[in-house]
């Protein structure tokens, strides 16, 4: 149970199926080690998942309190679950995440800023983005205990991918209260009080 969470070197140790929970007490700047199932899907595979949404379609995945991680993994190679796997810029999603968190999406992991439109749904939604180390997809790959494409397997490294991880080190960066780690970056640089 969430209430019952561990704390490693200031690290909130997190489980995917417990996101929902989570997401209403993470803040901008919590550390978190999370565990469990989160889907890959970048901009093309975003781009399928609203189309099927618009046609009525069945999804590849559940969105009902689940984690993407925008991620585009390398080949596996032999003897390990996922090649290199880091994350990629959040900003090629940002059109597309306010409807998929209407939908019930809860978190998201990449890097970089998201627009006022996804920061005002992560707070309308009680989800949470967070962020990933950009430049260490051998580090992030480390993380990964398997791997399944579960659809558009035409779309190679960008195809939806099921990964179960294990303690995947992130920080939140968008919380359900509004707080923002960039913007909070940015007012401490120019010396505004936050």
């Amino acid at each position: 149970m969430f209430t019952e969470r561990m704390v490693f070197l200031n690290r909130i140790s997190v489980h995917t199926s417990e996101i929902a929970q989570a997401a209403k007490t993470l803040r901008a700047g919590d550390s978190i080690l999370l565990s469990g199932t989160v889907y890959t899907a970048r901009d093309a595979a975003h781009k399928r998942i609203c189309t099927l949404l618009d046609q009525g379609e069945p999804l590849p995945f559940p969105l009902e309190n689940a984690t993407v991680y925008y991620a585009g993994p390398t080949p596996t190679p032999p003897g390990l679950p996922i090649g290199s796997c880091g994350p990629t810029t959040s900003g090629r999603m940002d059109v597309y995440t306010p409807r998929l968190l209407d939908l019930g999406l809860k978190a998201m992991i990449g890097k970089g800023e998201r627009s006022a439109p996804v920061v005002e749904a992560i707070r309308r939604n009680g989800a949470v983005y967070l962020c990933a180390i950009g430049g260490a997809g051998a580090l992030a790959a480390q993380c990964v205990r398997s791997l399944e494409v579960v659809a558009f397997a035409d779309l190679g490294c960008e195809s939806v991918k099921r990964l179960e991880i294990k303690e995947f080190p992130l920080v939140v960066a968008v919380d359900c209260q509004g707080g923002d780690s960039f913007a909070q970056a940015r007012a401490t640089a120019r010396g505004d009080a936050v």
